[in-house]
């Protein structure tokens, strides 16, 4: 089975125990579900976060998650080659909401939790994906999380270059 469908069976799996009413994220993974998340950098709050947007508020779609996941597990076998960061970032470490970048509010807070996001150290309350970053991402011409991660990854430490990124995407809607 290729990792995108052993991602795709265990999210399902996820979707249907918490559609069951089992909100104890912690009891949907056995060890080779854990070896596999770890396989690809993906943390099992990463995945359970998806599973309660989706089922609470009919996004982020299956697809959504497998493909923010794509970008992150080919960040971390290809740049972190596999080895997991010890760092992680926590809410504090955040700017907040109303802080700006290039005039925009919330842009700051959410690059920040993209490149997090791409080496794996979100703290395991955080969410890159969550309803403020969907809300940015549309307000700035629908872009997908996956292609924000993108571009972010390709930008490096370059805010200017994600800055010109959303400029243009912003300026298609």
């Amino acid at each position: 089975m290729t990792w995108n469908d052993q991602f795709l069976n265990l999210f399902r799996d996820c979707v249907e125990k918490y559609r069951g009413g089992n909100h104890d994220y912690h009891s949907y993974y056995g060890p080779d579900d854990i070896t596999f998340l770890q396989s690809i950098g993906c943390k099992p709050r990463e995945m359970f976060d998806f599973v309660e947007d989706l089922v609470d508020e009919g996004t982020p779609s299956e697809s959504t998650a497998l493909l923010v996941t794509a970008v992150r597990r080919d960040y971390f076998l290809t740049v972190q080659k596999g080895v997991l960061s010890e760092h992680e970032i926590s809410t504090s470490d955040l700017p907040t909401f109303g802080d700006t970048l290039d005039g925009r509010n919330y842009f700051p807070r959410i690059l920040t939790k993209a490149r997090a996001k791409l080496r794996g150290e979100l703290d395991p309350d955080i969410m890159y994906g969550c309803g403020g970053d969907r809300k940015f991402l549309r307000d700035h011409g629908n872009i997908h999380p996956s292609d924000f991660l993108r571009h972010v990854w390709a930008s490096g430490d370059d805010d200017q270059h994600i800055i010109d990124y959303v400029r243009t995407q912003s300026s298609k809607h």
